[in-house]
C-alpha cells in the first residue's frame, strides 16, 4: 500500500464546448501534474464535478486516470453516493482497478443522522478492502460530523485510514489529529487553513489550488517538513488570495477550469447548471495568476 500524505491536487474534470468529457485532456493533464511532482491525485471529487457525472463517466474516469498514472503516484477515488449500496459498488470499482485510497463523504442530499452516518462507514469498510479518507464537509453534505463520530468510525472501521477535515474549524483538525493518533490521519480540507491544519497535525492536504499551482502547494508541504517553517509561510502568503477566491467565490470550478485553460492545460466549461465566470471574476483571476507568474 502506497503511503498517503503530502498535497493533493483534486481534478477537475475537463469537458469540450458541449459539455462532453475531453478524455484525452483527463490524460494529458494527469501527466502534467505528476511531471509537477505532486505527491498524488484526487479524481471524482467536488471539484471534478462528480455529482454531475454518470455512472458511467465516473467508471471511465477511474480506468483512464488509472491506466495513465500506471503507478507513479497514488490515486485517491471519491467514490460517494447517496445509498450505502452505491457508495460500496464505486469504491468496489475504484478498488479493482488498482486505486490506493477511496474518498467519501457521507450521503448528501438525506442529511443522515449520526448513527445512520456511522453505519454507513461500517458497512462500507467492511464491503471492501481498500483504505478509505472519510470527508467531513459540513457547506457541501449538510452535516457537520462531531469529533466523537469521527474518532468512534476511525477506531471501529479497519479501513478508514484518512480523514479529510473541511469543517474550517482548527480545533476540529487539531483534536482529530492528537485524538486519532494510531487510528487514522487528518488531511486539510480547507484552502485557507493549510499551514495551520499542518502545525496541528494534518499530514496532507487534499487541495483545489493544486490544479493551479502544483509546483508551490507541493513545495510548501516539503518545506515544512524539512523545518523550513518560515519558506512554507512565505508560499501560504502567496497563493492564499487565491485560495481565498476559491473558497469564497462559489464557483471553484469554474475558476480552475479557466486557470488551467490560461495555463495551457485542459479545462473547458463546467457542466450546467454551473454558469462561467462574470467579466469581473476573470479579471480578478487573471490578476492573481500573473501575481504567480502562472500566466503572462
Amino acid at each position: 500500500m502506497k503511503k498517503i500524505q503530502g498535497a493533493y491536487p483534486v481534478l477537475i474534470t475537463p469537458m469540450d464546448k458541449v459539455q462532453s468529457i475531453d478524455w484525452q485532456g483527463v490524460v494529458n493533464n494527469v501527466n502534467y501534474f505528476i511531471d509537477q511532482g505532486v505527491a498524488g491525485l484526487v479524481i471524482n471529487g467536488s471539484t471534478g464535478e462528480f455529482v454531475s457525472l454518470s455512472k458511467s463517466e465516473r467508471f471511465q474516469m477511474v480506468e483512464t486516470v488509472m491506466n495513465t498514472v500506471n503507478g507513479r503516484v497514488p490515486v485517491i477515488v471519491g467514490t460517494a453516493a447517496e445509498t450505502t449500496a452505491e457508495t460500496i459498488e464505486y469504491t468496489k470499482q475504484a478498488n479493482a482497478h488498482g486505486a490506493d485510497c477511496a474518498l467519501i463523504i457521507n450521503p448528501y442530499y438525506m442529511k443522515p443522522k449520526e448513527r445512520e452516518i456511522y453505519h454507513h462507514f461500517k458497512s462500507v469498510s467492511e464491503a471492501v478492502d481498500i483504505p478509505i479518507m472519510l470527508y467531513n464537509n459540513p457547506f457541501t453534505s449538510g452535516v457537520d460530523m462531531s469529533i466523537e463520530l469521527i474518532l468512534e468510525i476511525g477506531r471501529d472501521c479497519k479501513n478508514v485510514t484518512h480523514i479529510k477535515e473541511s469543517s474550517g474549524d482548527i480545533r476540529k483538525a487539531r483534536d482529530l489529529a492528537r485524538m486519532g493518533k494510531g487510528d487514522f490521519e487528518v488531511f486539510c480540507g480547507a484552502e485557507e487553513l493549510v499551514m495551520e491544519s499542518y502545525f496541528v497535525g494534518a499530514t496532507g492536504w487534499i487541495s483545489v489550488a493544486g490544479n493551479i499551482v502544483p509546483g508551490l502547494v507541493t513545495k510548501m508541504y516539503n518545506l515544512f517538513q524539512e523545518g523550513e517553517e518560515e519558506e512554507a509561510w512565505q508560499i501560504n502568503d502567496l497563493i492564499l488570495p487565491l485560495c481565498e477566491f476559491l473558497e469564497g467565490s462559489g464557483k471553484y470550478v469554474q475558476i480552475v477550469k479557466r486557470a488551467m485553460e490560461l495555463n495551457g492545460q485542459a479545462g473547458g466549461p463546467a457542466r450546467s447548471p454551473r454558469l462561467g465566470l462574470t467579466e469581473e471574476e476573470e479579471d480578478k483571476l487573471k490578476e492573481i495568476l500573473e501575481s504567480l507568474n502562472v500566466v503572462s
